[in-house]
C-alpha cells in the first residue's frame, strides 16, 4: 500500500496566522491532506491533532509533515511520547527544520536516522519545553509588574452611578421596575445585577 502523506500545521492562538507554516507544507503534501489547529501546545488536547490519531486519521506507513518540532508539542515528555506512538505505529515523521528526518537511507540502515534523529530531538524538544517556561515566567512576571503599578488586568470594574442609591431603593419598594432604574442610570443589565450582587450583603 502506497503510503499517504499528511500535514499538521500549529499557532497558539486565532490572532496569529497559519500561512507561513502551510506554504511549506504545500511543497511536500496535498493542501487537502494539511490538518491545523490555533491552540497553545502546552498539550495535546487540539481537535486537528487527535484526528490525525484518530481512526480516520494516520495509519500503518504514512508519513505526517510538520514545520518544526515545537508544532507537536512544547512539552519534552509529551514530545517524546508522541514520538514513539509514531514508530510504534510505523508512521513517519519528517521535521522541514530537522534535515536528517528527511534523508533517505538504503534499507535496513533506519538505524543510522534513527541515532541522530534521537540526539537532535532531545535537544530541540529540550528547548522547546525552556522556551514555553520562558514564556509563562514573563507572563508571570508582567503580571506582578502591573499589580505593583496599580494598574488593574482583567475587565474594568463598574462603577456606581450616582444615583445608584435612590434608584436601587426605588425599585427594591416597588416603585419603579428594573428597566426603568437600568435606564435611569444609563447601565446595560449585566452591569445592573452584578452592582445589584455586590451591592446587596
Amino acid at each position: 500500500m502506497e503510503s499517504r502523506k499528511f500535514g499538521y500545521a500549529r499557532v497558539s492562538s486565532n490572532g496569529q496566522n497559519l500561512d507561513r507554516q502551510i506554504f511549506e507544507l504545500k511543497k511536500y503534501v496535498p493542501g487537502d491532506f494539511i490538518v491545523t489547529d490555533k491552540a497553545s501546545g502546552k498539550d495535546l488536547n487540539r481537535p486537528g491533532y487527535q484526528s490525525l490519531k484518530g481512526a480516520l486519521g494516520l495509519r500503518y506507513g504514512d508519513i505526517l509533515y510538520v514545520k518544526s518540532l515545537d508544532r507537536l508539542s512544547r512539552n519534552k515528555k509529551q514530545i517524546n511520547e508522541e514520538l514513539r506512538w509514531f514508530k510504534e505505529n510505523g508512521i513517519r515523521l519528517i521535521v522541514l527544520d530537522l534535515p536528517t528526518t528527511m534523508i533517505e537511507v538504503p534499507e535496513g540502515q533506519d538505524w543510522i536516522i534513527d541515532m541522530v534523529n534521537n540526539i537532535l530531538i532531545e535537544v530541540l524538544s529540550s528547548i522547546a519545553e525552556e522556551e514555553r517556561r520562558t514564556i509563562k515566567r514573563r507572563q508571570r512576571e508582567g503580571i506582578e509588574a502591573a499589580k505593583l503599578k496599580g494598574k488593574h488586568l482583567g475587565r474594568p470594574a463598574v462603577k456606581y452611578p450616582d444615583q445608584w442609591q435612590s434608584c436601587y431603593m426605588k425599585w427594591k419598594q416597588g416603585e419603579i421596575t428594573a428597566k426603568e432604574a437600568m435606564t435611569q442610570m444609563q447601565l446595560k443589565r449585566t452591569s445592573f445585577y452584578k452592582l445589584v450582587k455586590e451591592y446587596e450583603p
